[in-house]
């Protein structure tokens, strides 16, 4: 299973604490953020990676590499010196792409069963397949209808009757309905899953698990509250890949 993590982002909302450092490189725990997304990914089976990168992006690649530390083959694909939006960089990544991969926003932390999600997927038949929480606006705004197992309704922007759930942050697409879209120009996978749902196109994988995010500062608090109690409960080496991701942070990502 393939997955492409969106980290081209400027991460304003973080103000001072992405000043020198992209989002992803944002300290948890004395640990890069994308340390614990990879660390994740691998739990799940997960081995090829590819990092749409954008702002600060050399910083990333330094600290990442090709993966190994992780048990992963991690590459990379470069926005360019005009930021394409979560839509547009994946288009710009096509050449990397399995015909069927996973895309992770840079800035969240899903414990989801990547393969289920990929398995329900590719039963469904439909372009993509969001990862769905039921919510109830408790973590941040809901933004999706369900009608069974297909979403009848993804919105960012307005709320709907009935939007109890939320799109947690990954999605199975395939690479043909990518390929279909402008290349080299800014576009928003809000934007793309909001035409989908409306064409009866957008499929839903019900997770139980909730999800985090680290793109705001109420997010990074509350995930390293998150990392804090699981570190204490289960110790911080609890996994292999665990101990191996424990490098250094990158030059100039010191804690905050």
């Amino acid at each position: 299973m393939q997955v492409a993590i969106l980290a081209g982002g400027l991460g304003t909302r973080l103000g001072g604490r992405t000043a020198r450092r992209p989002k992803s490189l944002v300290p948890v725990r004395g640990r890069p953020f994308i340390s614990y997304q990879l660390e994740l990914l691998a739990s799940h089976g997960v081995r090829r990676v590819i990092v749409c990168v954008g702002h600060r992006s050399g910083q990333l690649e330094r600290y990442v590499g090709d993966g190994r530390p992780w048990g992963l083959h991690v590459r990379y694909s470069h926005d360019g010196p005009r930021l394409l939006g979560t839509a547009g960089a994946l288009r710009h990544a096509l050449p990397l792409l399995d015909s069927t991969f996973a895309v992770l926003y840079g800035d969240s932390y899903i414990p989801v069963d990547y393969p289920a999600l990929l398995d329900r997927h590719l039963r469904g038949g439909r372009p993509a397949t969001v990862a769905a929480f039921e919510n109830h606006d408790r973590w941040d705004r809901s933004n999706l209808v369900l009608d069974g197992d297909d979403v009848a309704i993804y919105d960012a922007q307005h709320r709907q009757p009935g939007m109890t759930w939320i799109d947690a942050g990954t999605t199975a697409l395939e690479r043909s309905w990518l390929a279909e879209l402008p290349a080299a120009v800014p576009l928003h996978l809000a934007d793309r899953m909001h035409e989908l749902a409306a064409a009866g196109q957008l499929a839903a994988y019900r997770c139980r698990e909730r999800f985090y995010e680290v793109g705001s500062l109420a997010g990074l608090a509350e995930f390293r509250r998150f990392i804090h109690e699981r570190d204490r409960r289960e110790g911080p080496d609890r996994q292999p890949s665990a101990r191996k991701a424990r490098a250094p942070l990158a030059a100039g990502v010191g804690e905050a």
